[in-house]
């Protein structure tokens, strides 16, 4: 599903964010990528979504060679892939309902389709009787939410979740897990990048661990330690 072969990314002479780096994810899995920051897990993340590009290797997402991707050809691979952010990134003057059919309407999808999708969206993130409220009105685990039904709206086959609980309480953190579990469990891949040692130790399924942009571990299932 993903393969990253060789892959180097240098900022400046003293900034490199990536070493050489060599990863295979296959379909269904669920991956965390862990690392401080500074480590290279949110250049990894732009990079599947082709924000960044490698100065040397090759990333492929299924048989497609995204490496030197065209411009035009982006907007497809981001539907490809949902992006999920630390900080929600919602649209403040939408609705919960807005914000998910705005990622569907900018595709170019019917209103009929939008409203069938949409309310399906928000009752598997537990969202169902919160669609008319407004980001300033939900907690920070609810836009949370949010924001992984919008990253859904295209049926995406992975999702890349960069730091999805870091601004959120243990509780909120664990409920935010649990959705992201129960959609690997549909089949979608989950790349999580995090530094919570407590997400990674409850989950108990495969870890890599960065630190100054090389791959130190490649473990799967157990306890782990920063």
């Amino acid at each position: 599903m993903i393969k990253i072969h060789g892959v180097t990314k240098i900022y400046t002479a003293d900034s490199v964010a990536l070493r050489d780096i060599n990863l295979q994810i296959k379909a269904g899995e669920f991956v965390s990528i862990i690392g401080q920051s500074g480590s290279g897990k949110t250049t990894l993340a732009k990079m599947l979504i082709a924000e960044e590009r490698p100065n040397k290797g090759k990333i492929e997402i299924g048989d497609w060679d995204i490496t030197n991707i065209e411009g035009g050809e982006i907007p497809y691979l981001r539907r490809q892939i949902g992006m999920i952010f630390q900080d929600y990134k919602l649209l403040p003057k939408k609705t919960v309902y807005e914000n998910v059919a705005f990622a569907l309407e900018v595709a170019g999808e019917s209103n009929h389709r939008i409203r069938q999708v949409v309310p399906q969206l928000l009752e598997v993130v537990g969202l169902g009787e919160r669609q008319e409220r407004y980001p300033y009105q939900l907690s920070g685990g609810e836009q949370q939410r949010v924001a992984i039904a919008r990253s859904l709206a295209h049926r995406p086959k992975i999702i890349v979740a960069d730091e999805p609980t870091g601004n959120l309480d243990t509780i909120n953190t664990a409920e935010i897990i649990q959705i992201l579990t129960k959609i690997n469990e549909f089949g979608t891949t989950i790349v999580l990048l995090t530094h919570n040692r407590e997400v990674v130790n409850h989950l108990r399924r495969r870890v890599i661990t960065l630190h100054e942009g090389q791959i130190t571990i490649d473990q799967e299932g157990g306890k782990y330690v920063l």
